[in-house]
């Protein structure tokens, strides 16, 4: 899987969600490879979309489409600034992965100091996680390529992640979550209380 990601500051919320809703609907029975999308805005105006598709040449032919470059020149003008972009051939999927069935989507950025390391920590996460965290659906973790990640969790809801959040954790989980935190750096979070999802028709 190939995911590519959009990231910036918007104030017009309303109006970049009726952008990517006009996208599902004109465009996206025309992004052969696309598998469905994730987005949202955060508190602090910041709006993350990641999107899924079956490889780079698919989503390289999606962006080489005229009627893709109409949309974004349209788009564009919602953001205030720049907007970020990051395409992540070398990707993780854990439980179920990117779920439309989410309440609320969580997505972590940073920095991680041994990608193999954090790999071999992952092993044998997803069981214990659904063991323990049954509000987690699953997650999508993409690497920016220069030491840089996006990690997109999605749980049932928020009331069930926060429930989950204020119990004590297993041991197997703390140990699994303090050697995690040895591996990454500059960690920031983003909450998206309603996640945009798209999902080809």
């Amino acid at each position: 899987m190939f995911i590519q990601i959009m990231q910036g500051r918007t104030g017009e919320p309303g109006r970049l969600k009726a952008q990517l809703e006009r996208w599902r609907r004109d465009l996206g029975s025309g992004a052969r490879g696309w598998l469905g999308s994730t987005g949202g805005v955060a508190d602090d105006g910041t709006f993350v979309g990641v999107v899924r598709f079956e490889s780079p040449e698919a989503a390289r032919r999606n962006s080489d489409r005229p009627e893709q470059g109409a949309w974004w020149r349209e788009t564009e003008p919602l953001f205030d600034g720049g907007v970020l972009f990051h395409d992540c051939p070398d990707t993780e999927t854990h439980g179920r992965g990117g779920s439309d069935d989410a309440g609320f989507v969580q997505i972590m950025q940073g920095r991680i100091t041994d990608v193999e390391r954090l790999r071999a920590l992952n092993k044998g996460m997803d069981e214990t996680v659904a063991r323990f965290r049954p509000d987690v659906i699953g997650s999508v973790t993409a690497l920016h390529g220069d030491g840089g990640f996006t990690e997109t969790v999605y749980f049932t809801s928020e009331a069930a992640a926060r429930e989950a959040e204020a119990k004590e954790m297993p041991p197997e989980m703390r140990d699994f979550f303090e050697r995690e935190s040895e591996l990454l750096r500059d960690v920031t979070y983003l909450d998206l209380h309603d996640p945009w999802m798209m999902s080809p028709a």
